[in-house]
């Protein structure tokens, strides 16, 4: 990636960040700013209680992390941090205690225009504590104006199930696009090189083409139809429908309007939200008087589920044992070198910072067996490197290594993972992508077209290789292309010695092609489906320890990202959704992904595209 222009529009976006901060500041004040600071701490994180005869509520737009919150003040300030946000094994964890709970009569499914706040991979292990939840015998109600599939994957285990009589069930089918930009590029006179190995390694190609090539295409449409076909089987089972039943639906009607989803048995009951408010109410034994707030008919006896959660306490942390599961977060894009600092991204994975994490518990006698849980699309082939060879050193020090996937694990996401001794992922999970890639711009034309040009002396010919002002010559590129080669190479020799594959098989299922977990295991890239819980009793169970033995999680949050959590339960802090501070944030995600482009060879190991379903 053209260095010149890189940090040209980093320097632009952190300036005008930089203003918009100041005013920020300068709007709450010192004494302002510090007399919140004094509330949240006061205050802290309240934690509620169920009274008896309460429902549980889990609002399905709820953000669902893959580890313990952890907050900048950047992001925070800005409206980045959400409220009711909550980690996958906290919230499994409430929805199983809750199904064993005297004082939780039932749960209520809760939709809304927010969609789901967890990924696919994630809603499988939410949808298996849902069933054990629906397996006590308490009653699951769902509710929401309008459901989409996301939502009714894990609605649809309610009964009753209501739907508003003037909102519909979305029922069409998944579908994904990419923005193709290579006529727009051309246009504005910004050149395009890459270097790439994988056919099927397509994140270079909405720079190069102006439609999906035909591998693309074939990738995209395997990936969307095993995801698909894992949400039909979820409704199937839960509502008693057949495969057919539902592709016809998203064939020929797409959405179901009321009672028409009613007669099709999508949904039990069509109501307003007043009368499915009777209906709990009618299981919490409330009566007109006994009304808990100002809502009046809208009031029943509910504790949230990030409420819930948070007053409990986590069994496996909380054991008295000597010897440690150690669990390890990597969330994010993989960028070489160090941590951000406290104005920085907390969505990305830095190279030298998780592999001294992994050298600390590796050292640590305490620690018997260490789970990865990987959320990763990938990123800087170098940091993967540097987090793999730790990897590497934790299983050859005896401790059994178990790799958790969690919604992504693609690209240097899978290279960090193939030499574990057990690799799980979900049906859901978007894996593979072993390719390498590096994308090269160039402002020639761009400057010719505005009068700006460049000039400058250099010691040797290749000296300006790493130049974005002037497109690359055959020379250089295939320089850079046997630089991208010798990766791709590596990554080979990474799974065929992590996975015991036949090299001839690997060099198969590899070109950069995207796999869901279900295919990854018949592939043989991933060992075993199952979710984060399985992969920590897996890993016990490769140590021998028994049940001898608790869990910690890694990276854990210090002092000062405790004391943005305590800010943010306090109601500060956040400047809501206004339409400045919605573009504020549009903002710090443009500069982020900027900050991620940051491997010293400029070479890649990224999936092909941000997966979206709509």
């Amino acid at each position: 990636m053209g260095q010149f222009f890189k940090y040209t529009l980093a320097s632009f976006v952190g300036s005008c960040l930089l203003l918009l901060l100041l005013g920020v500041f300068l709007a709450i004040g010192a004494l302002g700013l510090a007399g919140l600071l004094l509330t949240g701490l006061v205050r802290g994180a309240p934690k509620a209680e169920p009274a008896k005869n309460t429902i549980l509520v889990y609002d399905l737009s709820t953000a669902i992390a893959e580890g313990p919150t952890r907050l900048e003040m950047g992001t925070h300030l800005l409206g980045g941090a959400s409220r009711s946000q909550l980690s996958l094994r906290r919230a499994v964890m409430a929805l199983e205690k809750a199904a064993q709970d005297d004082l939780i009569v039932g749960l209520y499914l809760q939709g809304g225009d927010g969609g789901v706040g967890a990924g696919l991979a994630d809603q499988v292990d939410l949808r298996q504590a849902i069933a054990t939840f629906k397996a006590s015998g308490k009653p699951i109600l769902a509710y929401n104006t309008d459901w989409n599939e996301q939502q009714y994957n894990l609605a649809a285990l309610a009964h009753p199930l209501y739907l508003n009589p003037f909102g519909s069930i979305e029922m069409n089918g998944l579908y994904a696009q990419t923005m193709y930009q290579a006529a727009a590029l051309a246009k504005l006179g910004v050149g395009v090189q890459v270097t790439r190995v994988g056919k099927y390694k397509s994140a270079v190609e909405p720079f190069l083409r102006n439609s999906m090539s035909p591998a693309e295409r074939d990738q995209a449409q395997q990936l969307l139809g095993d995801v698909w076909q894992t949400l039909v089987a979820n409704a199937v089972q839960a509502r008693s429908l057949t495969p057919q039943q539902l592709q016809t639906i998203a064939n020929r009607q797409g959405l179901l309007f009321g009672t028409t989803a009613r007669s099709q048995k999508l949904v039990d009951q069509v109501a307003y939200e007043d009368d499915v408010i009777t209906a709990l109410r009618q299981l919490t034994k409330e009566t007109d008087d006994d009304r808990e707030s100002s809502d009046g008919d809208q009031s029943f006896r509910q504790i949230t589920l990030p409420d819930y959660a948070r007053g409990l306490t986590d069994d496996l942390v909380n054991r008295s044992a000597s010897a440690q599961v150690a669990l390890v977060y990597a969330e994010g894009t993989i960028v070489n070198g160090d941590a951000a600092g406290a104005w920085g991204q907390t969505r990305v994975i830095a190279g030298n910072t998780l592999a001294r994490q992994l050298r600390q518990l590796r050292q640590d006698q305490a620690v018997k067996a260490l789970v990865l849980r990987i959320d990763s699309p990938g990123g800087s082939a170098t940091a993967a490197e540097v987090i793999q060879r730790e990897v590497h050193l934790f299983r050859k020090a005896g401790k059994p290594v178990v790799v958790s996937m969690g919604n992504v694990a693609a690209s240097g996401g899978y290279w960090i993972a193939a030499n574990a001794d057990l690799i799980m992922a979900q049906p859901t999970t978007i894996t593979g992508s072993i390719g390498v890639f590096s994308l090269f711009l160039n402002l020639k034309t761009l400057g010719d077209k505005v009068g700006v040009a460049w000039d400058g002396v250099k010691t040797a010919d290749l000296a300006d290789i790493g130049s974005s002002t002037r497109p690359k010559t055959a020379q250089e590129l295939g320089i850079l292309q046997r630089n991208v080669d010798l990766i791709y190479d590596a990554f080979l020799d990474r799974v065929e010695a992590g996975r015991h594959l036949p090299r001839t098989r690997i060099a198969e299922i590899a070109q950069g092609r995207v796999w869901s977990g279900k295919t990854a295991q018949r592939l043989g890239l991933v060992d075993e489906l199952g979710g984060v819980n399985q992969a920590i009793a897996k890993a016990a169970q490769l140590a021998k320890l028994g049940d001898r033995w608790q869990l910690r999680e890694y990276p854990q949050t210090n002092d000062w990202q405790q004391f943005l959590g305590l800010f943010s339960s306090s109601g500060y802090g956040q400047l809501g959704s206004d339409p400045l501070s919605s573009q504020i944030t549009l903002w710090l995600a443009d500069w982020g992904l900027i900050k991620t482009l940051n491997d010293p060879k400029g070479i890649y190991l990224l999936m092909p595209y941000t997966w979206q379903i709509n």
